[in-house]
């Protein structure tokens, strides 16, 4: 079957938000993701994601604004049909062996792919016969990627997949996630904190924080809007005037020295001052340590409704 394809973006959110009783888990979020992106979605417990992703799915009605997926209503019968989500939880039917859940999905999906799915399961070492509620943590996830994949969507939505893997396990499944994604096309929004794995991984950033969105665009440009500076610090403690006509997203002080991760707005030189290109992690430790730090969108992430940009 052709892959459609989709002018309007895979995501797309204006004055996105989502109210419960205890308060806002998002509040004004704003952004576009276009197709056929592996996206990664940063940030600290609480930060929204999940709201985000079950939003996205079709599973949660926002209390303000929209999300659009691939030009729809996020809850419309033809957009769920496109996506996959996994959620943290993994809901399976633990009294289904794994054939019967691989049989379920085909039954449900009419673009089903079984050879796919079971690829993923034997991936897994995981056996067709065994039941789903005697597996542990990282067979079930094993399984409920299987289902995801075998549904042949064009965007994955995952919540922490690789949180109950072991290392050699995570490694594998993530080498099986990739090569299917790239083979086809598929967008995905993968939810994850372990920052390291995501280097040369994921073309595209979403990084939230207290229930907003505060870095997204495409990894690389992200990644070369900032420079990691070490100099003398300021006698008061203070910021270096050499960083004033600078944005600073944080800085960090060891004895005499102050390193200093920035957004230029022209050359960072100086003297005793050091210049280096940050990496990925760097990037997104940086705005994870300091909550307060100006949002930056590039331009393709940029929606109806973004204030900020690169």
């Amino acid at each position: 079957m052709t892959k459609e394809i989709d002018a309007s973006g895979a995501l797309e959110a204006s004055g996105l938000g989502k109210k419960y009783r205890r308060g806002w888990a998002l509040r004004d979020v704003a952004f576009r993701l276009p197709a056929g992106r592996i996206c990664a979605l940063v940030g600290p417990n609480g930060s929204g994601k999940s709201t985000l992703l079950s939003l996205a799915a079709g599973l949660l009605t926002p209390t303000t604004g929209t999300l659009r997926v691939f030009g729809r209503s996020s809850d419309a019968p033809g957009a769920r049909a496109r996506i996959a989500f996994v959620a943290q939880d993994k809901p399976l039917y633990p009294r289904f062996s794994v054939a019967d859940t691989l049989r379920l999905g085909r039954e449900l999906n009419p673009r089903w792919d079984q050879k796919t799915a079971e690829r993923v399961v034997a991936e897994g070492e995981v056996p067709l016969s065994a039941r789903v509620g005697s597996l542990s943590g990282g067979q079930r996830t094993c399984v409920a990627l299987a289902m995801a994949l075998g549904k042949r969507a064009d965007l994955l939505l995952l919540d922490e997949p690789m949180s109950d893997q072991d290392p050699l396990r995570r490694h594998r499944m993530m080498g099986v996630l990739m090569a299917e994604a790239a083979e086809r096309g598929t967008g995905v929004v993968i939810s994850t904190h372990v920052l390291a794995e995501l280097d040369g991984v994921c073309d595209y950033l979403l990084l939230m924080g207290g229930g907003r969105i505060r870095l997204a665009g495409e990894a690389d440009a992200v990644q070369a809007a900032h420079r990691l500076v070490t100099g003398p610090r300021a006698a008061d403690g203070g910021t270096p005037d050499a960083l004033a006509r600078h944005t600073v997203v944080e800085t960090r002080t060891t004895g005499r020295q102050l390193t200093a991760l920035i957004r230029p707005a022209d050359a960072p030189a100086g003297d005793g001052w050091i210049v280096t290109e940050p990496s990925l992690e760097d990037v997104l430790l940086g705005y994870l340590r300091a909550p307060d730090a100006p949002p930056l969108f590039t331009a393709d992430a940029r929606t109806t409704g973004t204030e900020v940009e690169a």
